[in-house]
């Protein structure tokens, strides 16, 4: 189900590059992915929405924490196709950003539940589930967190595709690395799967900032095998490539302890990027992956490789379509973002 607007454009990062130590740094911009919302989740939700309004479905439910790029992603594009989405939020760290998306979610037509953590959810969704299912004669259409299922890892396969094009079209040579967030993994090993079967050498540093619970390596390669298999169960001419240990390269040192929790290394990366060249990043993903990119050149030079840094935070300005809502309007649960102080590192932080 075409959502998004592809292929989406690639920068070269000039000022930032003199800054830190190399002359080939580049940005995939994702960011600009969709005309309400960006981002990555826009390439997974295709495939997705595509099953689902196959299947018949009219409601989709999905997990995320309170400020979930990817439940407020699903809400709008779920109203878009004249679907309900259904969230079911886990309590985070506050920021600036978890307001907004709170308040856009609201007028996306979400329906929104907050719970402490998973253990918590459990109950609640599955009596959810049910009510849904003898309400409505079927269950909700189920999407995973970050839509990092084998069906929406496919969309960052098809990424790689329209990279190599790009690198064809001599947008940028071909990278070195590619520098990406690890949170439910379904981009990174998308991205992963794709390079290798357009035969770009690239390797792809995912910066983890998820609890390794979600993000690590056995995980990593047993979802790089179920979205290969799917691919070949349904494409037998697709290259059968395979996805090894050397394959993943995961950089653990800049997570911060805590999903959600900014970091100085982070904001620092985020302040950097906006002064230099103008962009925006967010201190949960995107700010932390550059970060990792910033040591990687000064620490460890890169004065001869050639970067790639994929942006897969949101970089359209929805703050008129939420200027007018009182977050009252929202399940009480939520009204604690709003009411309770941001973290001390966004507290100064104008994004």
């Amino acid at each position: 189900m075409q959502l998004g607007g592809f292929p989406t454009p690639i920068m070269h990062l000039r000022h930032l590059g003199k800054e830190i130590g190399t002359d080939h740094l580049y940005f995939k911009h994702d960011g600009l992915s969709g005309q309400v919302y960006g981002g990555n989740k826009i390439r997974k939700l295709e495939f997705l929405f595509g099953d689902a309004l196959r299947k018949g479905a009219k409601e989709v439910l999905t997990f995320g924490f309170a400020g979930s790029n990817h439940a407020l992603a699903t809400a709008v594009y779920a109203q878009k196709l004249g679907l309900k989405a259904i969230s079911i939020l886990l309590a985070q760290p506050n920021a600036q950003y978890v307001r907004r998306n709170l308040l856009l979610s609201h007028v996306s037509g979400a329906e929104m539940h907050h719970f402490k953590n998973e253990m918590a959810a459990y109950v609640p969704t599955t009596i959810l589930l049910l009510r849904k299912k003898l309400k409505q004669g079927k269950f909700p259409y189920m999407i995973g967190p970050g839509g990092s299922s084998p069906l929406g890892a496919i969309g960052y396969v098809n990424a790689a595709f329209e990279l190599k094009a790009q690198v064809a079209r001599g947008l940028m040579p071909e990278p070195d690395r590619i520098y990406i967030p690890l949170g439910t993994m379904g981009t990174a090993v998308g991205l992963t799967i794709g390079l290798k079967a357009v035969g770009l050498k690239s390797r792809v540093v995912s910066v983890r900032v998820t609890d390794l619970k979600y993000g690590n390596k056995e995980k990593f390669l047993k979802l790089a095998k179920k979205t290969l298999a799917l691919i070949l169960s349904v494409d037998p001419s697709f290259p059968r490539v395979d996805v090894t240990d050397a394959d993943v390269d995961i950089r653990h040192d800049f997570f911060g302890g805590q999903y959600a929790r900014f970091t100085e290394q982070g904001m620092a990366a985020v302040n950097l990027l906006a002064t230099s060249e103008g962009l925006r990043l967010d201190g949960t993903y995107t700010g932390k992956t550059m970060a990792a990119l910033v040591d990687q050149a000064r620490v460890h030079g890169a004065r001869n490789e050639v970067l790639l840094f994929w942006n897969t935070y949101n970089a359209r300005d929805f703050s008129d379509a939420i200027k007018q809502i009182d977050y009252h309007q929202l399940p009480r649960s939520f009204h604690q973002y709003f009411e309770e102080e941001v973290q001390l590192l966004d507290k100064h932080h104008s994004e």
